[in-house]
């Protein structure tokens, strides 16, 4: 059995619960003990219905040895702030791939990732540490990706993408093989991108199409 604090009690911090408690009742995983939850902001705790105690703020909380942590929190802002914090301090966090996602054998997953649920991790590639891929999301064969990225739900990076850190994905956008992005970008939800990205980019623009219905002779 694994004993774990989760850091942060918000929607992310409840959606690892119930990845956590998935994982336990179907017997896939190696059994692990939520033994509570960090926050700043109690009112975040109390939106959702968590499986174990809410132990105090992140701020105050002082590092315990007996178990490891799970950075809870999706935004990049916080993410690598406090996850840095907590190493300083001594922390140890873990890496979690949820029992219904495929990971290829030859896949590398960095410590303190999070692998969600029905997520596709293919050959060879390379994950690093402290991501998020969340529902859904497909990393194909051969791509490679830095530390505290947010790859968001229904994203698709295609064989040889190549992603630096601290990046997000909104959700359904997508990359062409081979493709390389920086480091802080912010790719909007529905960008499929078609060239390079460099760095502290935000990548939005708008399609517009139109469409003209040419009805069959007869």
């Amino acid at each position: 059995m694994k004993n774990i604090i989760i850091v942060g009690s918000g929607g992310h911090g409840a959606e690892l619960d119930d990845y956590i408690r998935y994982g336990n009742k179907s017997g896939k995983d190696d059994p692990i003990k939520i033994l509570g939850y960090l926050d700043d902001n109690p009112d975040n705790y109390h939106r959702y219905m968590f499986s174990a105690p809410l132990l105090g703020s992140i701020k105050g909380h002082e590092i315990r040895s007996d178990c490891e942590y799970l950075i809870g929190i999706a935004n990049l802002t916080y993410r690598r702030k406090i996850v840095e914090e907590f190493l300083g301090k001594g922390a140890k966090f873990i890496t979690y791939i949820h029992p219904e996602s495929f990971v290829s054998e030859s896949a590398e997953i960095g410590t303190g990732s999070v692998i969600s649920y029905h997520c596709n991790i293919g050959p060879n590639a390379k994950i690093g540490r402290y991501s998020l891929i969340n529902a859904r999301a497909s990393v194909s064969h051969d791509c490679e990706i830095g530390d505290f990225n947010f790859i968001g739900p229904n994203v698709c990076l295609s064989g040889f993408t190549k992603v630096g850190d601290e990046n997000m994905f909104g959700i359904n956008s997508a990359t062409i093989p081979g493709l390389s992005v920086g480091s802080r970008n912010k790719i909007a939800a529905g960008m499929t991108l078609d060239k390079n990205v460099e760095d502290d980019s935000t990548v939005f623009y708008k399609i517009k199409e139109r469409v003209i219905a040419i009805p069959k002779s007869n």
